[in-house]
């Protein structure tokens, strides 16, 4: 196996001018994520559960835009290598156009059924009532989302980082401010609860969308991508579209449901499990927003250098990734260990709750550093390298082979302590790596990408 690490600074500085704004971007996201529940759950439990529920749902919409927008990135960050404008633009129509339409399928689904939709989460009427109002004021969020996700990957793609970055922070205090204002009736606003968090998200959608997309359609030159390309015909980038993006949506949907799963095995393990999974869960995503931003700096870096026909670079570059995803796994570990007391003890819980929290912390600091291995090979390297089909297969054998069955066995079944449930839970993680670093090895990973000049 060749060297964890290259001995060419630029790379590390390119490397961290994608990812530290990423990493940031993502800190934010879950900052708005954190302050949506203090503010709601202020105003009562019901209300809470409800916006909760209903944002399972705009979730997996979520997750579908960025499985879209990743799937475009594999084409954008190696075209943008080739310097091949033409069919990098065409590739951002083919995204706008599958966002779109995804977008519209969401908000008709959302529209004409929201009743039927809380009903897949909750059997609880005021639960049920009160998600319904903050569907209905997030019908238009789905076209204003897809697109501000979307397009925020392919600037990424180009080394435009710090403008959706500058976008989020200024979008996180909107929203902020006007659920202050919208959920509590403040400066002679109606008190709207969860309806209220509803439009203080839609507010702060909206100028997202206007600064994200203005600023690709108006002003950004690298794509060259204006509204009238959008009518354009695309030709025959539609079956390399497909080839290497439509495995990347597929494996991130079906993943998403997966996961849904593994929720479902959790909560089946009792309330004290399920809230010793919910602190620990904040403090997984607080430690591990690095790892993201290194996975998506690996996809970008890669099919940068592969689209300048440099593949001896790239291989080199894959494995100062795999040494940067040990490290900071490591990294990600420790700092679990050193936040897991004052976390827990900042949550009035049960001892027992508390003692298995102690337990998942510490089986999550094991599974990090397997899981920022996978991350940044499997979200980031080889997928930058086109080997889209083989990670759509990896990612849902070892997750619906190992993980969902082995949690079932040891949590429902044998009745393992908690560590070791987790442990099952994830283990597809710890697999992935050590497929990871035998992918790597073949030298399989790097597929050819047509040109369409």
């Amino acid at each position: 196996m060749k060297k964890l690490y290259v001995k060419d600074g630029q790379f590390y500085k390119n490397v961290a001018a994608i990812s530290v704004p990423i990493a940031l971007q993502s800190l934010i996201t879950t900052g708005v994520n954190m302050m949506d529940t203090i503010m709601i759950g202020s105003v009562g439990q019901t209300q809470l559960s409800a916006v909760s529920l209903a944002n399972q749902f705009i979730n997996v919409f979520h997750i579908f835009c960025m499985g879209i927008g990743m799937g475009a990135s594999v084409l954008v960050a190696r075209y943008y290598g080739m310097k091949d404008q033409k069919s990098l633009r065409n590739t951002v129509v083919i995204m706008v156009r599958l966002s779109i339409a995804m977008a519209a399928l969401f908000c008709l689904l959302t529209a004409l059924f929201p009743e039927q939709i809380m009903r897949i989460y909750t059997v609880e009427d005021p639960i049920i009532h009160h998600g319904i109002l903050y569907l209905n004021w997030s019908v238009v969020t789905y076209f204003l989302l897809g697109m501000s996700v979307t397009c925020t990957i392919v600037l990424r793609c180009v080394g435009k980082a710090k403008m959706p970055l500058y976008t989020s922070i200024a979008a996180f205090f909107i929203n902020v401010g006007a659920n202050y204002i919208f959920i509590f009736g403040k400066f002679g606003a109606p008190r709207m609860e969860a309806a209220g968090a509803a439009l203080g998200t839609l507010i702060a959608r909206i100028f997202e969308f206007s600064m994200i997309c203005g600023y690709l359609f108006l002003k950004e030159e690298a794509i060259g991508i204006r509204v009238k390309h959008l009518f354009d015909k695309v030709g025959e980038l539609w079956r390399e579209y497909i080839r290497m993006s439509i495995p990347v949506l597929i494996s991130d949907g079906i993943l998403a449901f997966g996961n849904n799963s593994v929720a479902m095995v959790i909560g089946r393990l009792g309330e004290s499990f399920v809230a010793a999974n919910a602190i620990t869960t904040v403090t997984q995503q607080l430690s591990s927003v690095v790892i993201q931003g290194f996975s998506q700096a690996g996809a970008i870096v890669t099919g940068q250098t592969l689209g300048q026909g440099e593949k001896e670079k790239a291989e080199d570059q894959a494995y100062a990734f795999l040494g940067l995803g040990i490290l900071f796994g490591l990294i990600a570990a420790a700092i679990i260990m050193i936040i897991a007391g004052p976390m827990i003890n900042a949550y009035n819980i049960t001892p027992e709750t508390k003692e298995i929290a102690w337990e998942l912390m510490w089986s999550i600091s094991v599974i990090v550093v397997f899981q920022s291995m996978n991350n940044i090979m499997t979200k980031g390297v080889l997928r930058g390298g086109g080997d889209t089909k083989m990670l759509m297969l990896a990612d849902n054998i070892f997750l619906w082979v190992a993980s969902v069955p082995l949690g079932i066995l040891a949590g429902l079944v044998l009745h393992w302590p908690a560590f070791w449930i987790y442990f099952c839970l994830k283990i597809d993680n710890l697999l992935k790596a050590v497929w990871c670093v035998i992918r790597l090895n073949s030298g399989k990973w790097i597929k050819k990408i047509k040109s369409f000049a």
